[in-house]
This record gives structure tokens, sequence and C-alpha cells, in this order.
């Protein structure tokens, strides 16, 4: 349990509340070409950055716990790094760290699935996200498990690929399928089978987050577990055909299922076979992992439920047990901002739309599913819409605002925290229009909550958890941008590596802190911002905040 934190009798916070606007995927770009942020029509946000203290925070690689530099941030890690002050080893690390020192294998989990295998002559699946992107998965830490496996004595293996095109390149499926279906068939000798069975495009199927839409879990269930899709003699025939006809870029592509003799399935999930789930991050993990261990799961017929034993890469849920079995062990997240808030007696509001509600409350409070405090906490979800995001770039976002101005202005909170989902999820899309769309809706709301929070006498901490729609285009090492054969702009649709800005709008500033912002820090540094800001003394083992109070 944790003490109250002290106060700070220097600074003693303002009559408003703190609102921290994380606004998800928006970065500093470093080229104009491909820059939706700077090239939208955002008045007001382009106002602050002008007139208010601000600086620029780092959000990628080892700032955010991840094994280098190269690692775009992403929105688990960018989430827990705010909520919890501090900068831990991540999913990828983590993973990184027990397949070198062979801990993962030598654990008690893979051996039972590896003694299960054996011992029942079945076959091992592996179900996850088909690529090197580094934020839900990686290609080599399936390599890994497959070569341990097969020198383990395991005799089948299937794997079951979900299309990335969104944390690398739109398009690039074949380049990690070519290679990868090498590497099986150098390792498919000595008594040992390793083919991919199924698969199709993340954002179709299995890879749902927060019940938004249970019919993508299902269309996964179906192809994995039961077989029943659209057959192709392999992987490579599937993709190029489903592209052709779809026009769909990967994470969209339709689901297929690989058969030998156009009638039969190669290698359904059944019952005495073991599944790995290889994602380490759990926001797009735990649906899947629900409909595999969860005895009254009624989102959709599951029958024939196989009877397998089955493991995530990490556990995804500490609070709920999901999944019961795990290969490594997640990152130990405690004493964050929410929960000293809570044993300080603050009341605090969290709201997002679904699409993000967990990154403000689950990942914010360090990989923990419910509340501190539910008399201090209130958690607002607004209902995001089943559509390609494309479609509606404005997203959610003006009843976020809706129910954010009311809360500043109700009295009711001392901290309130939301997040603005569509620099991201729009910018996944690589619609460079639709972003555009998104940051000019984006920027209305930004000055309707500071207008609020004005009235209220508060102060608006804006920033963001990683980069994305801040960099729409591939460039060339030399900045150019990439063009593809068609002599079209190569899209991007994954994260960017771009630092993220840090605002402080506080209309009733009384020179009671610094207004040069710190330079270099990580957006882990808003921890300390925040309880700063708030009249509370950051505790010591916190980076440290943006601003030095007095």
């Amino acid at each position: 349990m944790l003490t109250a934190l002290k106060k700070n009798t220097g600074f003693c916070g303002r009559r408003g509340p703190l609102v921290l606007m994380i606004l998800d995927g928006v970065g500093i770009g470093k080229y104009n070409e491909g820059d939706a942020v700077a090239n939208s029509y955002m008045p007001f946000f382009s106002q602050l950055l002008k007139a208010c203290p601000n600086t620029r925070l780092k959000a990628h690689g080892q700032a955010v716990g991840l094994p280098s530099d190269a690692d775009m941030g992403n929105s688990e890690v960018g989430h827990n790094a705010i909520g919890c002050g501090r900068v831990l080893a991540q999913g990828a690390k983590l993973v990184n760290e027990a397949i070198a020192t062979e801990r993962l294998f030598n654990g008690a989990v893979w051996k039972e699935l590896v003694a299960n295998c054996k011992s029942k002559n079945s076959v091992f699946h592996f179900i996850g996200l088909f690529s090197d992107g580094n934020v839900h998965s990686h290609i080599d830490h399936l390599k890994a498990m497959l070569e341990r496996a097969k020198k383990d004595g395991v005799k089948r293996a299937a794997i079951h690929i979900l299309l990335d095109g969104r944390d690398v390149p739109e398009t690039s499926a074949l380049d990690y399928l070519d290679p990868f279906e090498k590497f099986l068939s150098e390792i498919s000798k000595d008594g040992f089978s390793c083919r991919i069975a199924s698969g199709g495009g993340r954002m179709f199927i299995t890879m749902d987050r927060y019940g938004a839409n249970w019919d993508m879990v299902k269309k996964g269930w179906d192809i994995h577990v039961r077989g029943k899709g659209r057959l192709f003699p392999n992987a490579r025939e599937a993709i190029v055909t489903l592209r052709k006809e779809s026009g769909a870029i990967d994470q969209d592509l339709p689901p297929f299922v690989i058969s030998d003799d156009a009638r039969s399935p190669i290698a359904p999930i059944k019952d005495g076979d073991s599944v790995v789930y290889f994602n380490f991050r759990g926001d797009r993990a735990i649906e899947i992992t629900q409909a595999f261990e969860d005895d009254n799961f009624d989102k959709f017929d599951r029958s024939p439920r196989p009877d397998v034993l089955y493991a995530g890469m990490m556990q995804y849920d500490g609070d709920l047990k999901i999944p019961k079995k795990f290969l490594v062990d997640p990152p130990a997240i405690e004493k964050t901002v929410g929960e000293y808030l809570c044993a300080s007696g603050m009341k605090q509001m969290a709201i997002s739309e679904t699409q993000k509600f967990g990154h403000v409350t689950y990942f914010f409070n360090g990989n923990r599913s419910g509340y501190f405090d539910k008399k201090l906490e209130t958690y607002v979800e607004i209902t995001s819409d089943i559509v390609p995001f494309e479609q509606r770039p404005w997203m959610k976002c003006a009843e976020i605002t809706d129910k954010v101005c009311e809360a500043v202005l109700s009295g009711k909170y001392e901290f309130i925290r939301l997040n603005f989902p569509n620099g991201d999820m729009v910018g996944h899309t690589g619609v460079y229009a639709a972003v555009i769309t998104a940051m000019d809706g984006l920027d209305l709301c930004i000055e309707r909550v500071a207008n609020a929070v004005r009235s209220a006498g508060g102060i608006l901490l804006i920033s963001a958890d990683h980069g994305n729609a801040d960099d729409m285009y591939e460039h060339g090492k030399d900045g150019k941008v990439l063009l593809d054969e068609n002599g079209q702009i190569r899209r991007k649709t994954s994260h960017s590596l771009n630092p993220v800005p840090c605002i402080i709008y506080d209309p009733e500033f009384k020179g009671d802190y610094s207004t040069k912002l710190k330079e270099g820090l990580g957006i882990s540094s808003l921890a300390a911002t925040c309880i700063g800001m708030l009249g509370l003394l950051p505790p010591s083992d916190y980076d440290p905040a943006v601003t030095d109070f007095k």
C-alpha cells in the first residue's frame, strides 16, 4: 500500500484540474513531405506551440524500455512509461533476453508444451503477428522457438500467420514470407515437419482489442482452429491472389487456409495439440486467449472447442490471469501515477474511445485491470465505430471532448487524463488525406478542452505516446520520398521514430515553475510533471519532470 505523496509548499497547484491530453500518434516530423501534422490546418495547436512553454520528448527505443533506438515506440510501452514515470524493460527486450539465456526454453511451461506434443504425437501450433515490427512480436522469436521445438523432439509444427503491414511497410508480407518458407524447408528434415497452416491480415482476423469487434476473433478462430476458410496450396499464392482480388494492404487482407488436396486443411488445431500465441504485447492478445481458455465464453460459438495446452508469450493481464500459462514473465510495473494519486486522496478521471480506452486505464496503470480506488476514480469509455478509420477519421474525438469539458467544468476531479486516438489509428491506414482530416478535427477539440481548462482555472498538459501521423511517407536515407514500381509514393503505415511534443497551457501561471522546459527527456518525465503540477512532490525514483518547480 502506497503512502500519500508530500505536498510541495512552494507550488500548490491551481484552482482547476490538471488535464493530461495524449495525442496518440502525433509526433514532430523530420520531413515536410508526408507530415500530416505539420501540413494540416491546426491553427490552435500551432498557437500553443508559439505561445506556451514546450519541449520535445523521446518516445521510442531505449527511452521507453525497448531493446535499441532503432525500435519504434508504441502505445503500450508509451502509456506504461507515461503512467509509471520510469523506464522499465519492455516485452521485446524481455523476450530477447529470455531466448538468449535459454530461460524461456528451460522454463516449466515450454517443457510442458513440448512434453504434451511428444506424449500425444500432436502438433505444436504457433499463432502471431508475422513481421519484425517488434511492437507486438518479432519473427526471430518464432524462428528460435521452432528450432528449439525440433531440438527438443517435437515432430510436427504449424504456424498461423497474422500479416502486419502496420508496424512495417504496408505490402511487405512477401518480404517476410519468402525467406521464412526457405527457413522452414531447411529445418523440416530429420523427422521434423513445419508448415504455415493459415493466415490473414491482423486487422481482419484474430487481433481485436478491448472488445471492439469480436467478429475479427471469430474469423481467426474459424481458420486457425476449425480450418474453415478459403483454401490455397501455399501462403504465397494466397497473399498474391487475395491482394489482387481485394486491393487490400497486408493488415486488411482476407483470411486463408492451406490445403494440399483443395478439400481439407493441413493443420487445424485439434484435441491434444499445444498452442503458443507468440505476441508479447497484451492488448491484441487477450481476446483470442479468452477464446481458448474461458470456460464461460459467450462471444461466439467455438464448437468444437479443442482440448489443447495453451500458452502466451507473456501474461497479458496479471490481474485477470490471462493467460494461465506463459513463457516469459511480463515487466513488473508498480507505483504508478494513478496509484499514488489515489493514495493521496485525489479524484481522477480517465477517458478515451474503445480503441484506446485500455491505454489510459490498463496500460497507464502498469498493466493492471480495474481500479485502485473506485471511490476516487472514474473511467469513461466512448464506444468506437466499427468502420475503417479512413472512412471516419474524426473518430470519437468530439464525443470525448464533450465528456472532458463537462468533467473539467464540474469541479469533481483534480486530474483528468484522455487519449485522442486519431493520429495513430487513422495514421495506420496510410491514407494521407484522411489523416489530414483527422488532424483538422483534432485541433478543434484541443481548443475546446483548452477553453474549458481556462474557465476552470486549470492546467492543460499536452503530449503523445509516439509518432505516426507525422511520418506518412517512406523516405530514403537521403530524405527523399520513395516511390513504388508504379511511380506512386510509398505510404508508411507504421509508427515513426520522431519525438513528440510536450506543451504546458497554464492560463493562471503564477511564476511558480520554470517556463524553460528541459530537453533530452523521454515521455516517462510526464509522470513527475503531472504530480508536480498537482502541487505534490514526485517520488524520488521517478524520472525528472520537464520543469523545475519552486
